[in-house]
């Protein structure tokens, strides 16, 4: 798989973002929060070719300190709920900032949901100081994920908390 250019990223994602600004600003009722995120994800992972598996985690609505799974596009997941600390996932909702694994073969605390997963980046979503849900997205392919990717995934996850 060739990987793309900065500039064509920079392009890619900038679509993207306009694309995600029109979804959210959806007026439909129907469009809910959920509905919402799942778009995300599919738009995510039939743009970016090296996102093989994007869902969000969202806080648990009744447990402490843990994470549930929400909207996902990919490869089912036995790791539906997930505890602060656990896995690359876990471990940022502790710090409360993003993971760039970029071999998740090199981490001792990775959950691994798919044997064909090379890297992941976990980006949290805070809303008033607080970790509310994460955007979790796994690769097929060794450390594709690059400062561009960084910038872009922590925009949209600032542009979606206000659905939490």
């Amino acid at each position: 798989m060739s990987m793309l250019d900065g500039v064509e990223k920079k392009a890619l994602f900038d679509r993207l973002i306009k694309d995600i600004e029109k979804l959210l600003k959806e007026p439909d009722a129907r469009m809910m929060r959920d509905k919402k995120l799942l778009a995300i994800c599919k738009l995510l992972k039939d743009n970016v070719k090296y996102y093989n598996w994007v869902g969000f985690y969202l806080l648990h609505p009744k447990k402490m300190n843990r994470l549930v799974i929400g909207p996902y596009v990919g490869a089912p997941t036995e790791h539906v709920d997930i505890a602060f600390g656990q896995g690359i996932c876990g471990q940022a909702a502790v710090k409360g900032e993003t993971f760039v694994v970029p071999n998740v073969a090199k981490e001792s605390n990775y959950l691994s949901c798919n044997p064909d997963v090379k890297s992941e980046i976990v980006v949290v979503i805070a809303k008033d100081g607080q970790v509310v849900g994460e955007i979790d997205i796994d690769s097929h392919e060794l450390a594709p994920f690059s400062s561009e990717d960084r910038r872009f995934l922590e925009h949209i996850s600032f542009m979606v908390r206000e659905l939490f």
